[in-house]
């Protein structure tokens, strides 16, 4: 969780979705202890209730769970529903928008898969 804040949005969001990436990339796995409010609190500079709000997100979507007096565990599971939500964000929100600028710009169907090919070539 080395990944720095920015003005775009809310910190508590930020903190929650760097969680999240960090389980998504296997850097934290299930099971896995993840660092306290406090720990977050120091590591950014930030309020510890602020680090405790991102928490309490994942908590409520059933990504991390607490051991008394251990701490915030990532839950069994907690890869696959991650994944999921944010495959279904990426198809309703991102590629949404991709397209309406694909037609406003009057990229066709083709041209687009042709370049994703490309992109995908090269990466």
């Amino acid at each position: 969780m080395q990944q720095k804040l920015t003005e775009d949005k809310s910190i508590y969001l930020q903190i929650s979705q760097m969680i999240e990436t960090d389980i998504l990339r296997g850097i934290l796995l299930e099971e896995d202890r993840v660092p306290s409010t406090n720990e977050l609190a120091k590591l950014y500079t930030i309020n510890p209730a602020t680090a405790a709000k991102g928490i309490n997100i994942l908590v409520d979507n059933g990504i991390l769970y607490k051991k008394r007096g251990i701490g915030m565990f990532v839950s069994p599971g907690a890869t696959a529903v991650i994944r999921s939500r944010r495959k279904q964000e990426f198809y309703t929100c991102r590629l949404a928008e991709l397209l309406a600028e694909a037609r406003s710009l009057g990229i066709s169907k083709e041209e687009l898969i042709a370049q994703i090919n490309r992109e995908e070539k090269e990466s």
